[in-house]
Order: C-alpha cells, then sequence, then structure tokens
C-alpha cells in the first residue's frame, strides 16, 4: 500500500511537471468525449420526448382499442379490466379515453379549424397527464362537462382566448352531425403532430355527443412503472384478454396492425398496442439518427486512438533518459509501468471533468437553436427546443470507451519502454 501511494505520488508530479507536452492529448480527449456524449444526450431526449408525447397522447404504455370504429361497450371494458387483474400486470393507471378521429371541426367568432383529433378525458383520472403539459395558465385543478383544452396554434387560428366560447362539431356513431358548446379553459403549448389539430373535452360530454353510452370509451390504456416491461406484459395481458374477448394478433409496426383491421371480420376485435407499434414510422427516423450517432461515435473514438497513440510516443520518446534515471535509482519495469499509466489515468480522469463541462456548454448552445424549418421535428423536441437526456450507463459507456481506446493506445508503448535495456534508455534511444 506504502509503495502504492509512492508511485502515485510520482506520477502525479511527472504529470505536472509534463503538463505542457499533455495539453494536445488532453485536448482531443475532452473534445472527443463532449462530442460522442452531446450526440448521444441528445439523440437519448430525442426519444425520450418522443415517447413522452406519444404517451400523453395515446394515454398509456399499453392501449387496448376496439376495432372496427376505435369503440369498446361496456362489456369489452369490464373484460380489459377482468383481464387485468388475472393476468397480474399491475398498471400504476388505467385510463379511460373517447377518441374522435379525423373530421372534427371547432368553430368561433366566423372561423373554424378542421381537427384531426377530438379526446375525451376523464379530467380528474388524468390530471397527473395535464400537470406535465405546458400551458398559458396554470393547470386548473376543477374541469366539468362543459371544458374544452385547446392547443396554442389553434387558438391563434382562431383567435380565441382563456373563457371564450367555442362550438365543438362531430358526427355520432351514426353519421348525423351533432354540435355542443364549450368555454375554454386553458390553452396547452403543442406544436407538434400530436397536438397542433386537436382538442381535450370531457369523455362523459364527447360520448354524449357520439351517442354512446357512459361506460363506452375507445381505448383503454395502461401506464407502467416500467417502460421496459411493455411487450412482456402486453404478452401477458392478451393470453388472459383472449380466454373472453374476441381479439386480434399482436402486432408489432403500424403497417402490420392496418393490414390486420383492413380484414372483414364478424363483431369487434380488440388489439393490445404498444407504443412502438404507433411510433414504427417515426422509429424509421431515430435509427437513421442513430447511424449518424454510431458514425460519428466510431469516428470520434478512432481520433482519440491515433492522437493518443502518436501523442504518448511522442513525449515517451522525450522522456527516455529520466526513464533510464529512475531505472538506475531502483525503480522496476513494473514500477514504472504504474507510474506512466497512473498518468494517463489522471489525464483520462481530467478529460471526462472537462468533457462533461463542455457538453454542457454545448447542450446549452443547441437549445437556443430553432428547427422550426424541419416539419413534424417538433415531436423530439420539448417546448420547442432540443432537450438532452443525461443517463448515467450513457455516461458509463462513454467514459468506458475513451479510457478503453486511451489505455489500448498507451500500454504497448509503456509496457515497451519499461523493458528497455537501461543502457539503450540512458543513450536516448528513440522508442
Amino acid at each position: 500500500m506504502d509503495k502504492f501511494l509512492i508511485l502515485s505520488q510520482v506520477a502525479f508530479k511527472y504529470f505536472f511537471r509534463y503538463r505542457r507536452r499533455y495539453v494536445f492529448l488532453l485536448t482531443a480527449l475532452v473534445f472527443g468525449f463532449a462530442i460522442v456524449t452531446v450526440f448521444t444526450s441528445i439523440k437519448d431526449g430525442m426519444y425520450d420526448n418522443l415517447y413522452y408525447s406519444a404517451q400523453s397522447h395515446y394515454a398509456g404504455d399499453i392501449i387496448a382499442v376496439g376495432y372496427p370504429n376505435i369503440y369498446l361497450g361496456e362489456h369489452e371494458v369490464s373484460e380489459i379490466k377482468k383481464a387485468v387483474v388475472s393476468s397480474g400486470i399491475k398498471p400504476l393507471q388505467t385510463v379511460l379515453r373517447t377518441i374522435y378521429f379525423g373530421n372534427g371541426v371547432i368553430f368561433f367568432n366566423g372561423a373554424y379549424v378542421q381537427l384531426k383529433y377530438v379526446l375525451g378525458c376523464d379530467w380528474n383520472n388524468e390530471l397527473s397527464i395535464f400537470e406535465k403539459m405546458s400551458f398559458e395558465e396554470s393547470f386548473p385543478l376543477t374541469l366539468d362537462d362543459n371544458s374544452i383544452i385547446i392547443s396554442s396554434p389553434m387558438a391563434k387560428l382562431l383567435n380565441a382566448r382563456i373563457g371564450d366560447m367555442v362550438v365543438l362539431e362531430v358526427n355520432t356513431r351514426w353519421g348525423q352531425e351533432n354540435t355542443g358548446q364549450f368555454i375554454v379553459k386553458n390553452i396547452v403549448y403543442d406544436t407538434s403532430l400530436f397536438g397542433y389539430y386537436k382538442v381535450y373535452i370531457s369523455r362523459k360530454s364527447l360520448n354524449k355527443l357520439r351517442l354512446y353510452d357512459d361506460g363506452d370509451c375507445s381505448t383503454v390504456g395502461f401506464f407502467l412503472e416500467n417502460q421496459n416491461t411493455a411487450e412482456k406484459k402486453r404478452r401477458d395481458l392478451q393470453e388472459a384478454l383472449s380466454r373472453n374477448l374476441f381479439t386480434g394478433p399482436l402486432v408489432y409496426d403500424r403497417e402490420h396492425l392496418d393490414a390486420e383491421i383492413g380484414k372483414k371480420w364478424d363483431g369487434r376485435k380488440v388489439f393490445l398496442l404498444t407504443l412502438p407499434v404507433y411510433l414504427s414510422e417515426v422509429s424509421e427516423l431515430l435509427n437513421a439518427i442513430n447511424l449518424v450517432t454510431y458514425f460519428i461515435y466510431g469516428l470520434m473514438l478512432l481520433i482519440i486512438l491515433v492522437s493518443a497513440t502518436v501523442t504518448y510516443r511522442l513525449i515517451l520518446h522525450e522522456r527516455v533518459k529520466e526513464i533510464g534515471i529512475m531505472r538506475t535509482i531502483g525503480f522496476n519495469g513494473s514500477d514504472l509501468r504504474k507510474v506512466l499509466w497512473t498518468e494517463v489515468a489522471i489525464l483520462g480522469v481530467l478529460s471526462l471533468v472537462f468533457g462533461l463541462l463542455l457538453v454542457f456548454i454545448f447542450n446549452q448552445i443547441l437549445s437556443l437553436l430553432s428547427f422550426s424549418w424541419f416539419s413534424g421535428f417538433e415531436i423530439f423536441m420539448k417546448q420547442e427546443k432540443l432537450t438532452p437526456l443525461y443517463l448515467p450507463v450513457t455516461f458509463l459507456i462513454n467514459g468506458l470507451s475513451v479510457f478503453f481506446i486511451l489505455f489500448m493506445s498507451v500500454i504497448i508503448p509503456a509496457f515497451n519502454v519499461s523493458r528497455k535495456n537501461l543502457t539503450n534508455l540512458l543513450s536516448g534511444e528513440a522508442i
């Protein structure tokens, strides 16, 4: 232990003495680690924002949907709840929503906007979902059957404000047009594809407009404690549900889902979906981003490897005579290697510390940039900004990768110089 402390002290002293020689290598390591971590943190942040947007839009990690007409009667809802208990998936929250998709219209003061989604929500049950969104005013704790929440782009198109009365038009389940009057209780900041042409009203009100019974809905969503278990729990729930209901097969992408619901059958099928099914088309863009990230990751590690190898050989070449003197005064080859590798470890730690500082600076700059020119990119952003996600596992992998490349580039030169003939070392022979 005493010897280890002595060797560490020697390594610190030599690192400080030759700090100028290490500047280039430190710079390469700092920038390499920073660039790699910026790309991975932004990528993780984009996926997290996408998943949260989809999770709040579809209301769950696992979603039971009734086809045709995106409809579930009280009987199906009851059987789904029973299957949840028997399957043991234990969701954190169960959310029932009625969805009107396609041709809803909202009118105000002579203006109108065609809607893509009208979502009927149970206000109190979904309070935790709404509280995570960004609103023009603080989210009201009391919403009733006459309340409506609209998006900020829609409010701008209608020139509507909080407190205004709007008219909502939808079709009944039998195809007739039906309208209702609602008070704008809040305006949500959502310019993404999920939220641009969407409004929220109470499920009871939408059921009434659609001529559904109070217990009917379109989807039953389940929020899970661990999103990574969604696929396993979907299979468990499918097994339990198929005993009492007519269920569709498990599908894994949007194309497969469209093919299944395009088939003809008698009665009503219940499909169990996870968010990756809905996001399969968007995932292609994420996969492309992943490929770019991996390419840059490999390129930066290669640059670090080449820079470290060349620079460290030059540093050792300058120190050959000094290393020979260390051998003369009693340092054996093992001791020399420990000193040299400890210097490299100090260099690696400093590169990670300064690299992290640079990561935060780069990400702050990226958060100030606008990506409005990239149509549809809003689903990857939070409040119209790129937001990084700093995952400990990602930091650990990036840090270990830098250390691995660094030691791979210096381990052989350090080993060779520590075993070199003493006479050759003292004469300054090149490594």
